[in-house]
């Protein structure tokens, strides 16, 4: 291929890919921020929305909030506050233009490794505008996936350096890209496989010879050969500071989110029941890859009968790919190195150690099913190699296909406008989503629509009777209603679940402390519940030093009240919450007369 015409094309792809994607992905620039998962890392973390100072930055690399280290991607959301501010949408751009990056450099990476213009493009294409992933991109809160995802491509691209001029200071720069990486996601775990996968097709590093940059299409059908043991070896110990690292992340994270209580236990999730949801997700994301419909938010676990049942189907198709793909794997190496980038890349997602309560979750795919995009990019045209009407018959596939894939992306993408269309969605193309009904009760909540706020609720407590979050919700719209004993009723039973709920201890306690009802009244479990809220919020909350003091003076210890409603005062003057500092005001000259607060 005569060299201009190769780069005029390249640049083209280039140009298309990224315009094609700005086209269909552009309306999120208008979207809000959703309640689900959001508040933690934007729009109600504190040390977000200060932006960059030396605390958030310490914070950043010492937090394990949101169940999670990823020190990188706090600091991209805290440079977006700095940047947009409170707009959503400016949150929501850098996630699009992350995402961009990502494909522009996909195809760059597999043009490199291959020399396969087009097919490189069709997986940049697939990879583009494919509903699944969608999630990922559309989702302020899953920065975290598009920003690891530039790392892991960047981390390729400076191996597949490396490989081409094997000097020392390309091997330390792939090193320290993927650590990098590491600190915006731990997802990365899994890369050092997928580059020894890389050596195997299309580097040819495990053959003694490299298919880098101008390397021939059929280079991917080479016969095998035995692979020398010692080459072998050196390609393993290759990787082994790759490994080293991955090891750590893999222990530090695990401990994050084993001290904040992500990971479900086996009794909430029966090991045999995580190995079926396992390989049953295994073929729901190949589904829908095929046919991405019905697409939500949150998809609960499986009834057990179901789950056995989609598990002994996925085995057996499983296995039957798995035979294929090492049978004709020596005449077309990209089937093994496709098919074992999916299988092992989704391993840290897949539910073995189940993080929340999700069965499966569309951002999962957002790498993995890059694996499957090569198979299908090579596959078919290799399957209608002798066919007459080849090019006709991919030209016209492509034509069809990636348009219809631009409208599906840009149709669900709609769904993430707001929390409400979110959640509704997801209540309609689910069954018993217990996750989709809380986060409707708590948007409702808070646009004021109580009652509406009650029935989702309820919805919510009836799927999951345990979920505290849901009982706390339903507790708090209840008081709203003035369903006061109805209301500590949820209270208690949230609490009971999960007795680290701030909201749940605060506002149970003020309902304890300061109610007009005298028989509800209860000053002394007021004062503990306030004081366990305090020292969750490291005595830095204002309202619930506020609630504090009010305990302590239906407890008749107003010393203690008044000098608690002067931090509480004090702090809320610091951080110009005027409403909050009135109140907080009100009542201590109450406390400071000697009595308490007595809700009207």
């Amino acid at each position: 291929m005569d060299k201009a015409s190769d780069k005029y094309k390249v640049i083209c792809v280039h140009a298309i890919l990224a315009l094609s994607t700005l086209a269909v992905y552009w309306q999120v620039r208008g979207y809000d921020f959703v309640n689900f998962d959001d508040p933690d890392y934007v729009s109600q973390n504190k040390n977000v929305q200060s932006g960059f100072s030396l605390d958030s930055i310490k914070w950043a690399f010492t937090t394990g909030h949101a169940a999670n280290w990823h020190p990188l991607t706090w600091l991209s959301h805290m440079l977006d506050r700095q940047i947009f501010g409170a707009d959503a949408g400016g949150h929501h751009l850098t996630n699009l233009l992350l995402h961009i990056a990502n494909i522009l450099l996909l195809f760059a990476v597999l043009k490199r490794m291959t020399g396969a213009l087009w097919r490189s493009a069709f997986v940049a294409a697939l990879f583009a505008l494919h509903p699944l992933h969608v999630e990922s991109v559309a989702w302020v809160a899953e920065r975290k996936d598009v920003l690891s995802t530039l790392f892991w491509m960047l981390t390729m691209a400076a191996y597949v350096r490396y490989v081409t001029r094997p000097q020392m200071s390309s091997y330390l720069l792939t090193l320290v890209v993927f650590a990098l990486g590491l600190m915006a996601k731990p997802m990365l775990v899994t890369l050092p496989f997928v580059l020894l996968l890389l050596d195997y097709w299309p580097l040819g590093r495990l053959q003694n010879r490299l298919s880098v940059e101008h390397a021939p299409q059929h280079k991917s059908q080479m016969s095998d050969a035995l692979i020398p043991k010692r080459t072998f070896y050196k390609l393993v110990l290759e990787k082994i500071p790759f490994v080293v690292i991955t090891v750590a992340s893999s222990i530090v994270t695990f401990i994050v989110q084993r001290k904040i209580g992500a990971v479900a236990t086996t009794r909430q999730f029966p090991f045999i029941s995580r190995i079926a949801n396992a390989f049953a997700s295994y073929m729901i994301y190949i589904r829908k890859m095929f046919w991405p419909s019905r697409l939500a938010m949150f998809y609960p676990y499986p009834r057990k009968d179901a789950l056995v049942l989609q598990a002994a189907i996925a085995i057996a198709v499983l296995l039957l790919i798995s035979l294929a793909v090492l049978y004709h794997m020596r005449s077309r190496r990209y089937l093994l190195t496709g098919w074992l980038w999916y299988l092992g890349t989704l391993v840290p997602v897949i539910g073995l150690v189940q993080v929340g309560d999700q069965a499966h979750a569309d951002r999962y795919t957002y790498i993995p099913l890059t694996g499957l995009f090569i198979i299908i990019a090579w596959g078919v045209p290799d399957l209608l190699a002798k066919w007459r009407f080849r090019r006709i018959a991919l030209a016209g596939s492509v034509i069809v296909i990636l348009p219809a894939l631009s409208f599906a992306a840009h149709h669900q993408q709609s769904y993430w406008s707001d929390t409400i269309t979110l959640c509704e969605h997801a209540i309609d193309v689910t069954e018993d989503n217990h996750k989709a009904h809380y986060s409707m009760m708590a948007e409702l909540f808070n646009r004021g629509e109580v009652e509406e706020a009650i029935r989702h609720g309820r919805e919510a407590v009836r799927i999951r009777p345990n979920y505290a979050k849901s009982l706390g919700g339903l507790a708090a719209a209840l008081a709203q209603q003035g369903k006061t004993e109805e209301a500590v009723m949820y209270y208690n039973k949230a609490l009971l679940r999960n007795p680290d709920l701030v909201f749940c201890a605060n506002n149970l306690a003020m309902i304890l402390a300061t109610h007009k009802d005298a028989g509800l009244r209860n000053p002394k479990e007021a004062v503990r519940l306030a004081r366990h809220a305090c020292e969750l919020t490291s005595y830095e909350s204002p309202p619930i030093l506020d609630t504090l003091a009010a305990a302590y003076a239906a407890d008749g210890r107003f010393s203690e009240a008044v000098e608690t409603a002067e931090k509480a005062l004090q702090l809320a003057d610091s951080t110009g919450e005027k409403d909050l500092a009135r109140k907080i005001h009100d009542h201590l000259m109450l406390f400071q007369a000697g009595r308490p607060y007595v809700q009207p």
